[in-house]
């Protein structure tokens, strides 16, 4: 990781963490507070799965797309949570590297919380939970 890098990802997750997403306002007054060119800024804040430049739904799912949850079907899961969610908009689904759930796949996070071993209908119940 990059002096930079290193620099701006408490900065961005702080202004995440206030609205949810970070705002374009949000990267030019960090670019400009840092003196760091909002293109940097702005790619650093895109690379990273977990930080999002667009506002987000009320639950956040990210599905693991490590090898090991590859190789166990989570496009499937990507596809299914895509049909079921496809006009809800208080859900944002993204997916994102490893979670830590391999012995375990395919995992997911929802809103911080992970969900192992999914199926369609673990997928439903889990859901079902959850405030649309």
């Amino acid at each position: 990781m990059s002096k930079i890098t290193g620099l701006l990802l408490p900065i961005l997750r702080k202004e995440q963490k206030k609205k949810g997403y970070i705002s374009e306002s949000a990267l030019k007054k960090i670019s400009k507070k840092t003196k760091i060119p909002i293109s940097r800024v702005y790619g650093v804040a895109t690379f990273y799965s977990m930080l999002h430049t667009k506002k987000q739904g009320k639950n956040i799912i990210y599905v693991c797309d490590s090898i090991s949850c590859h190789i166990n079907g989570s496009e499937n899961i990507v596809n299914y949570l895509e049909v079921r969610l496809k006009t809800n908009k208080r859900f944002s689904l993204h997916k994102t590297s490893c979670i830590g759930c391999c012995d375990e796949a395919p995992a997911m996070l929802l809103n911080g919380k992970a969900y192992t071993k999914l199926t369609r209908e673990k997928i439903d119940g889990i859901l079902k939970k959850c405030k649309y």
